[in-house]
């Protein structure tokens, strides 16, 4: 998307410009399925980045999908056939490869045909058939409410596999949020929220930010109008800019060859999610968008610093404004230098400074590979890294049956609020708000369930403690030297932990050591006659007793418990303490006028 567009070129491009029933009327009157060449301008895009493929293969493809989808129609009246080839389109335009097309075609014919998977992997081989099984939902009419988390967690078991099946399904998505007015404000609101919940950050994490930046705007349109409008209108007059940016990189160039540095550099625009973002961060009523640059360097990754060091020379630079995303990448590994500086008529200028393999990583992300086949990726930066995140949401999944809470779990760790800290000569990746402990079972599950003490920063500090952005923590456990002044404790976690760690990885591994360590349990009848005998104890010893139930009853229900049987369970499990039961049992009948006379008779 061009965010520079005109204002309202975006909002009219997102809402519905017919009814369905005319608008399919007109798709049908122009739409010609015979044309001699309907694939030509995806073989056109895609043989731009591969020019020896084979676009046979991709007609095939598209003529096997365009007879399954006959006589469907898509809710904006056109034939169905348009959001495959849009979603091959878009597979293209990020330089995939063909196989991956070729599944973008015949994506959703399994699913909304009577194509089964094993003709389709007969025709076009598994490859393709693994792809298009992954993005293939779930039958709610089997599976119910469950069918949404249980196709993404498929989807997710697939991509393990393959990680392009989550690029097929993240431009099926944008297709479908491009033509998104079409739908009632109820449908547009949910499916906009459902992917800014988990599409956008699966997007971001796989680095791919040529489609996560329209998502993002098309998520703002339909969640946001007013503000989208306001960021529209601010849009409007960004070109007034112009001259002045052409005056920024002018003056960059030359400080740049004044330190024979040779890079590229050029107006950095941002997106209208981000300009909204950081305009509600900061709590500005106006939108907060500085004049900034980007800077791509010819040489490796050491001339970015030689480069940040010919911007600071040439302006000064903002405190507490300059981020190295080389040395520490964000959790998407992207990596890029971000600066400050007071640029020319002492006007805040942003500065992004990355090498050109950087440049490649931060735009396709996973997808660089393909679009460059013949570009060699940043040397600190391996597969096995890259795609860290989906192992763990791998191990989750075999972790747990429960799929809504394996959905949970995926979406604490998509979150874009991470920390780093160090611990054991490694640097880990958190979530914002994570403890020692969340920090201890990242290292280990075993040392997470017997860490006993934290060091961090050097000081000693409670398990509960919230780690903050390059901390340094020493985690003591059972079977090590305990620090002093640590207090002893049981093998195990303990319960308490639920309450305060952040990461999945930690609560799965405490449920799990709890359900295999738990005491078979104890009936609801037996605990109401353990509670009573527990009040009845505790009675005794301030020389009372009860002749009947009623003084519990009034109790009960003056402690919101919808029964007395409730009440003597919520003893037993120490909900409530058993010592403040018979006090305010005491409190109530001792009152003057507290009970009538009748149930006053319930104590002797």
């Amino acid at each position: 998307m061009d965010v520079d567009a005109g204002p309202g070129a975006a909002i009219r491009r997102f809402l519905p410009t017919a009814t369905p029933l005319s608008a399919r009327l007109r798709a049908w009157l122009s739409w010609s399925p015979g044309s001699p060449d309907p694939v030509a301008e995806l073989i056109r895009v895609h043989r731009s980045v591969h020019p020896t493929a084979d676009p046979g293969v991709l007609r095939r493809g598209y003529q096997k999908a365009d007879s399954m989808h006959a006589g469907q129609y898509r809710k904006s009246g056109e034939p169905y056939i348009t959001h495959p080839l849009a979603v091959a389109e878009i597979c293209a335009g990020l330089g995939m490869d063909t196989t991956t097309l070729v599944a973008a075609l015949l994506h959703d014919t399994v699913e909304d045909t009577t194509y089964d998977l094993p003709s389709l992997a007969a025709d076009f081989g598994d490859e393709v058939a693994h792809l298009v099984d992954g993005v293939t939902k779930f039958d709610k009419a089997f599976y119910g409410k469950a069918a949404e988390a249980e196709t993404i967690r498929k989807m997710i078991i697939a991509a393990a596999k393959d990680v392009r099946v989550l690029v097929i399904k993240l431009a099926d998505r944008l297709h479908n949020m491009r033509t998104l007015g079409v739908r009632s404000p109820a449908s547009r609101a949910r499916i906009a929220r459902a992917t800014l919940d988990v599409l956008v950050p699966l997007c971001d994490r796989l680095g791919i930010q040529k489609l996560k930046r329209e998502l993002d705007d098309i998520v703002l349109f339909h969640l946001e109008p007013d503000a989208y409008q306001r960021i529209e209108e601010h849009l409007a007059s960004r070109s007034e800019r112009a001259p002045y940016l052409e005056r920024v990189c002018a003056q960059a160039e030359v400080a740049l060859r004044r330190e024979r540095v040779t890079a590229k550099v050029a107006p950095r625009p941002r997106h209208r999610y981000s300009i909204w973002k950081d305009t509600v961060a900061g709590g500005h009523q106006m939108p907060v968008d500085l004049p900034r640059i980007e800077i791509v360097v010819a040489g490796p990754g050491t001339d970015c610093y030689a480069a940040l060091g010919a911007i600071h020379c040439s302006w000064r630079p903002v405190p507490g404004r300059f981020k190295d995303f080389i040395a520490a990448p964000k959790n998407n590994l992207y990596r890029s230098l971000h600066t400050t500086v007071m640029g020319p008529d002492d006007s805040p200028v942003e500065v992004l400074i990355r090498t050109e393999a950087m440049h490649r990583s931060a735009e396709f992300g996973v997808a660089a590979p393909y679009h460059f086949p013949t570009a060699q990726r940043a040397s600190a930066v391996s597969r096995s890294e890259e795609l860290g995140w989906l192992r763990r949401a791998l191990d989750w999944s075999q972790a747990t049956i429960d799929a809504d809470q394996f959905v949970h779990s995926l979406r604490c760790d998509l979150v874009d609020a991470q920390i780093q800290v160090f611990a054991e000569g490694r640097q880990i990746v958190l979530p914002a708000g994570s403890t020692p402990v969340d920090l201890a079972y990242e290292l280990d599950p075993h040392k997470g369930s017997r860490c006993l003490a934290v060091r961090i920063n050097g000081r000693l500090a409670p398990l509960a403690s919230e780690l903050s952005d390059g901390d340094v923590v020493e985690i003591f456990t059972e079977s090590e030297d305990q620090p002093a002044g640590a207090v002893p404790s049981p093998a195990g976690p303990r319960k308490e932990w639920l309450g305060f760690v952040k990461s999945p990885r930690a609560q799965m591994q405490i449920n799990r050591w709890f359900a295999e360590h738990s005491e078979p349990g104890i009936s609801i009848n037996d605990k109401v006659r353990l509670g009573r005998a527990t009040v009845s104890l505790i009675l005794r010893k301030h020389d009372r007793a009860l002749s009947n139930d009623k003084p519990l009853r009034r109790l009960a229900e003056a402690l919101n418990y919808p029964d007395l049987e409730t009440l003597l369970v919520a003893v037993v499990d120490r909900t409530i303490e058993p010592e403040a039961v018979v006090d305010q049992l005491i409190a109530i009948v001792d009152q003057r006028g507290g009970l009538p006379p009748a149930e006053q008779s319930g104590y002797l």
